[in-house]
């Protein structure tokens, strides 16, 4: 941990060596530090500068600099663009001494996040120690308590995001004197779990309950409490809570037997969010619904998608009044057009960076004769009229498919995507500037935007949105008590929100079926928001004895349901028929999966936590290796 020995003004020369020329001193000299703590403007750069740092580290479009981390689940497979890091994760080419794909990127690693957690730490120390004042502007009465609250909020959540990649570490609430004794340990994960909603209760007692105008997008006290519901709920899965990690190694594993009351507070924690109130006193969250299910209007005001993309759903991520009533925390400016850009087609002037998967195009539920939706690899599936031959039309698919995928025949900005022929058809392998899995991204779209038509900017995804939070609330009714009416109708208000069908009345009779939905439900909302991989890893997918069965069962790609162990990756391509339900530019075709050539490797347990790298463990000597490194 090489970033906890820097002398205490490092971090300061670099944020503010625009401010005055003093600051070109000496970092020993304390009048440089007094002057700093002393004045409210320059403690206010300190802390936006670590919001920016916090979440760079987390964003859920560039998580690996140019890719998501949707590429490295099965989600999505990636192309071979800006030294193929998808593609390192994928074949094990990383570890302790190799180093990290993108290391150098988004901070987002072990030797990065400490070193946001000590600016964290310095700012908390520097405006204790010299009690800083208060903004002197006349509105600004309380700013000083409230960067405090931020900074809590931020140290906090730089600890969960370590937790979530490397699994146990130390909690460094203080100062670390580069003269002391650096004999840092690990704590078991709940431990750290406590420590990091206690800087959310410190955060919560400091901040405003909402912001609005310039303000918005600040540590409220609803990010407060989505901090402590996420700590929680890490806390809850079977990584840390009762599942069988393999080959176990872990220094606290004994503390990892399951325990109930871990669920409990997750459902505590998760309502509170729910239940969050703004400065009026109203309910602090709900859910988007601006607009009908009439109104498939572009950017224009046109319908170019065949009636089969709702504005709503593209619009939810565009629109100021969603982002305020359902994003909890998140980056802004994520991205621009030139994302866009890359994933789009070849025929649009795109090279498909991020490509989806059919793993998660299956995960997409059907809408049955009954009314309800249910999973295309149901047993009721094809009695209902589904054909793997015809999958996208022979039945009416969740709503967010289509604003989700396109694939072959599908209609975007007037134009019919042929991947039988032609620059956009399947390519062999992910080196390709075609899509090598048959399917193109269109999910954050502005619909009918195409390259060329001027630039806008993309907001989100948000880091955590509403329906997280929701789902967290139901598995842990479910998990406790078992299915109730209350989470039935929660669920199935998000769907309604995206105007789909219900959850069939079946699943209030079976914890099982409800969990299946409740999970189900959290892949296609939250898809490519930089979730799954971290799901997978915490319910330890890749091992469950389910998902094991279902790989040695596998013979090739009609062996579906895909195995969710990680280790496989599937498309669809167009094949001519002259019974093909498919027609595209006046010929038929029916859909045939395949394996892609990606060669995924999941080595287990190394693949469940990221590894320290060595020359960090050389530093700190006294921090124990991740399990199968």
């Amino acid at each position: 941990m090489n970033k906890f020995k820097f002398y205490i003004f490092s971090f300061v020369l670099i944020a503010c060596c625009s401010c005055e020329s003093y600051l070109d001193r000496t970092p020993d000299d304390k009048k440089n530090e007094s002057e700093i703590f002393s004045r409210y403007s320059y403690v206010n750069e300190l802390v936006t500068d670590l919001y920016a740092n916090a979440k760079g580290a987390n964003s859920p479009l560039l998580y690996f600099n140019h890719f998501s981390s949707s590429a490295i689940t099965d989600e999505c497979s990636a192309s071979s663009h800006e030294k193929a890091i998808p593609h390192q994760f994928w074949i094990g080419n990383y570890g302790p001494t190799q180093g990290m794909p993108s290391s150098s990127g988004r901070g987002q690693y072990w030797d990065g996040l400490w070193s946001k957690i000590r600016k964290a730490n310095i700012i908390l120390s520097g405006v204790k120690k010299y009690n800083t004042p208060d903004n002197p502007e006349a509105s600004g009465e309380g700013d000083i308590t409230r960067r405090v609250g931020e900074t809590y909020f931020l140290r906090g959540y730089l600890h969960l995001l370590l937790i979530r990649a490397y699994g146990e570490i130390p909690y460094l609430d203080y100062l670390v004197d580069p003269s002391d004794d650096m004999g840092f340990v690990k704590l078991s994960v709940h431990k750290v779990v406590d420590k990091i909603c206690q800087d959310a209760d410190s955060a919560y007692a400091r901040v405003n309950a909402s912001y609005t105008n310039d303000d918005f997008g600040r540590v409220d006290k609803g990010a407060c409490l989505g901090l402590k519901a996420m700590a929680r709920w890490i806390a809850a899965t079977p990584m840390w809570n009762g599942g069988n990690f393999p080959n176990d190694t872990r220094v606290y594993k004994d503390e990892y037997t399951y325990d109930a009351s871990r669920w409990e507070a997750v459902k505590v924690a998760a309502k509170a969010v729910l239940e969050c109130k703004d400065n009026s006193g109203e309910k602090r969250y709900k859910l988007y619904t601006s607009s009908d299910n009439t109104d498939f209007g572009d950017l224009d005001g046109n319908n170019t998608s065949n009636s089969k993309v709702y504005k709503r759903l593209w619009n939810m991520f565009y629109d100021m009044r969603a982002m305020q009533q359902e994003w909890v925390w998140f980056v802004t400016r994520d991205k621009d057009t030139g994302w866009s850009g890359d994933v789009l087609p070849p025929t649009d002037g795109g090279h498909a960076r991020q490509r989806p998967l059919q793993e998660q195009v299956d995960e997409y539920e059907y809408i049955a004769p009954d009314g309800y939706g249910y999973p295309v690899y149901s047993k009721r599936a094809a009695n209902d009229g589904y054909d793997d031959a015809n999958p996208y039309e022979s039945v009416k698919r969740d709503p967010r498919f289509y604003r989700d995928i396109r694939y072959m025949g599908s209609t975007y900005n007037g134009k019919v995507l042929n991947t039988a022929t032609g620059k956009d058809a399947v390519g062999t392998s992910y080196l390709t500037a075609s899509s090598h899995t048959g399917y193109y991204m269109r999910k954050f779209y502005k619909d009918g935007w195409i390259k060329g038509d001027g630039g806008h900017v993309i907001n989100g995804p948000a880091i955590w949105r509403l329906p997280e939070f929701i789902y967290m609330y139901c598995e842990a009714v479910n998990e406790t008590t078992g299915p109730t009416q209350e989470i039935y109708d929660m669920l199935n208000e998000v769907r309604a929100r995206s105007f789909m069908a219900k959850i069939p009345p079946t699943a209030l009779s079976s914890k099982e079926i409800m969990n299946d939905y409740i999970q189900r439900e959290r892949r296609v909302e939250l898809f490519y928001e930089n979730h799954r991989i971290w799901h997978t890893r915490l319910y330890l997918e890749a091992d469950d004895a389910k998902q094991l069965s279902l790989e040695n069962s596998y013979t090739d790609a009609n062996s579906w349901p895909y195995p969710k162990t990680q280790r496989w990756s599937h498309g669809m391509k167009p094949i001519e028929d002259p019974n093909g339900k498919i027609v595209v530019d006046g010929k038929k075709y029916k859909m045939v999966r395949f394996e892609t050539s990606d060669n995924r490797v999941f080595q287990t347990p190394r693949s469940y936590l990221f590894p320290i790298l060595t020359e960090e463990l050389k530093r700190t000597p006294s921090i124990v290796q991740n399990p199968g490194w």
